[in-house]
């Protein structure tokens, strides 16, 4: 299996808007970082999609995806969801794409763009339109998705819940306050764990990266990448205070699982 980090920044991006801090304005690619989203490729040859964020098309164009498989979404809030559109690219060649979240999700998603997922919206002659067939998910509940076993996990984000996923001997989990320890089992044993950190003193809706450290010691992974990166701490400045099985993920990067 082969994870991608598509995107690694809060939901501000870096650099943000009108920032002249030293991250902002860094000369190290590895401090651009786009809003969180990720490509998985299974071992039979699937591509998974988590999350489609607001610069999707810039994001997939970088990494030289051509095609996904399905689509998977921790929660509908907009800077993991806003880039949905760029499916149409998928689907404007290859049909309808499935994709999957919680029942919550689904449901925000389809009221907030419906005429993705209503098939009785019709493309006029000669355009396209991104086109979704919407699968609700049950957490701890596995389910087969483009030749993975993919097993949603819920964990806590402020006033919401959003969906980690265990897919194989990968946990992924972003945008999560705290893991309750139901969750810390589902996750245990995975090899590499992605899971977001913010700052080092405590956030009220995200993991401190303490408290990302804390989780990777739970969970037991041979490897940790933090994602969902502010402008607080430039790329260098973490690999420095991070432990060596911790490591910031950067825009781009590739791993194998």
């Amino acid at each position: 299996m082969r994870l991608t980090f598509l995107g690694t920044g809060t939901s501000f991006g870096v650099p943000q808007i009108g920032c002249g801090c030293a991250v902002c304005h860094s000369n190290d690619e590895r401090d651009r970082r786009t809003r969180v989203g990720a490509l998985v490729e299974t071992d039979e040859g699937g591509r998974i999609l988590v999350d489609t964020p607001p610069e999707l098309r810039l994001q997939l164009v970088r990494a030289g995806v051509g095609h996904v498989d399905a689509v998977l979404y921790t929660h509908d809030h907009a800077d993991h969801t806003h880039g949905i559109d760029d499916i149409r690219a998928f689907t404007a060649r290859g049909g309808a794409l499935e994709v999957y979240g919680s029942a919550a999700t689904m449901s925000a998603l389809q009221q907030k763009f419906r005429y993705i997922f209503d098939p009785s919206v019709m493309a006029l002659p000669g355009t396209y339109k991104p086109e979704g067939i919407p699968r609700v998910l049950a957490e701890g509940e596995t389910v087969r998705i483009a030749g993975a076993d993919v097993t949603p996990v819920r964990v806590p984000h402020g006033r919401a819940e959003v969906f980690g996923y265990r897919i194989g001997a990968l946990a992924y989990v972003t945008d999560a306050k705290a893991i309750p320890p139901a969750a810390v089992e589902r996750l245990r044993g995975a090899r590499v764990l992605v899971v977001n950190g913010l700052f080092f003193e405590p956030h009220p809706t995200h993991l401190s990266i303490p408290e990302a450290v804390q989780l990777a010691r739970a969970v037991g992974a041979e490897r940790t990448y933090l994602t969902h990166l502010t402008h607080r701490y430039s790329h260098a400045e973490l690999e420095s205070r991070l432990p060596p099985d911790v490591r910031p993920a950067y825009d781009g990067l590739t791993i194998d699982v």
